[in-house]
């Protein structure tokens, strides 16, 4: 028999809000800084995890992506982090966050740009690889900085139309803008040209302190959102609400992240368990496993058990991350199979 902390480690799980940069080992950011003579954000190994504020945090994510050199290095990055992520947390199907234009113009004087197609090719690389020998499926989702112009983002859609991939399959928007808000209608004119072109849409909204429910409501009308990340101002309007669950909006959240950027704590009152109450079609991932000291297991095992989710509800949430992910039918069809014979097999276990 095994415990309820080990059944909801042991569940099968997607991950459909995880940032690629993110997934990369604390030891590897570390050997690629020395090698790249980046310097990191603090000298203190025991700290540098240790962030503030999402402000704080952000700073040291645009950090870890200068490490990042070389197709290479982002092959690596993405084999590990599923390699990782099965161990840690039975990771069956992933979505990653990638962002081009971080490699388009890096921080750093004299280093070689990546094109669009040159990241995409090797971060794509190393996940096909997962895929062929660990079983791990996987779809990509282009982000717009928010830091860069408008402009600057319907040229990344252009290059996404330009040069397709059969796994890049959306597009969304990540850090914030230079004002430090999330601001998703400045990007509108990306968000109509991918819809345009048959791109699916999500966005990270209702986040910060400083975001409302009317940044969802935007990235549902305006923007065309299929799924939306974070969202948690949801439930501070009702009317807001409503129309997420009319529309059958799904939500990625991540709940120990909100511990760090959002300051709450982790129980039965957090907006997330609010939102799966309420009927949304919640998922739960990392987002950023690496920054946040977390992993798939983790947000399981800790984040779900502190919010008093139970077996059952547990197992609607990864069934949501099927539903609401963004790959084709058949796939679904094939992780929805996998995921009810290991529900059999580990309900047969559980100390009730």
């Amino acid at each position: 028999m095994i415990s309820y902390a080990d059944y909801l480690q042991l569940l099968p799980k997607t991950e459909l809000h995880c940032h690629l940069v993110s997934t990369m080992r604390p030891a590897t950011l570390r050997e690629l800084a020395l090698r790249s003579s980046v310097e990191l954000w603090t000298d203190d190994t025991d700290r540098l995890f240790e962030f503030g504020d999402l402000v704080e945090f952000l700073h040291g994510w645009r950090v870890a992506h200068e490490v990042l050199r070389t197709p290479a290095d982002l092959e690596r990055v993405a084999w590990e982090g599923v390699a990782d992520a099965v161990a840690q947390g039975n990771l069956r199907y992933r979505e990653y966050y990638i962002n081009p234009q971080y490699f388009a113009h890096p921080a750093t004087p004299g280093v070689a740009p990546m094109s669009y197609v040159e990241v995409l090719t090797a971060a794509i690389a190393g996940l096909r690889r997962a895929e062929r020998e660990l079983g791990v499926g996987f779809r990509v989702i282009v982000a717009i900085n928010r830091r860069e112009s408008a402009e600057a983002a319907v040229d990344l859609v252009r290059e996404m139309i330009a040069h397709p991939f059969p796994e890049v399959v959306g597009i969304g928007q990540d850090d914030l803008t230079p004002e430090n808000t999330e601001d998703p209608l400045r990007f509108a004119a990306a968000y109509a040209l991918a819809g345009e072109h048959g791109l699916l849409r999500t966005a990270h909204v209702g986040e910060t302190p400083s975001a409302s429910p009317h940044n969802v409501r935007d990235a549902i009308e305006v923007l065309g959102c299929d799924r939306i990340d974070h969202g948690y101002r949801v439930m501070d309007d009702p009317a807001v609400l409503a129309l997420a669950l009319e529309r059958g909006i799904g939500f990625a959240t991540t709940p120990v992240s909100t511990t760090i950027c959002s300051g709450w704590v982790l129980d039965p009152a957090h907006r997330i368990r609010a939102m799966i109450d309420a009927g949304l079609p919640v998922s739960v991932s990392t987002d950023d496993a690496m920054f946040f000291r977390t992993d798939l297991g983790r947000e399981y095992r800790e984040g779900l058990r502190a919010m008093g989710i139970d077996a059952e509800t547990a197992k609607r949430i990864a069934l949501t991350g099927i539903d609401t992910a963004f790959c084709d039918d058949e796939q679904k069809r094939m992780l929805r199979a996998d995921f009810t014979a290991q529900f059999l097999a580990l309900d047969a276990l559980l100390e009730r």
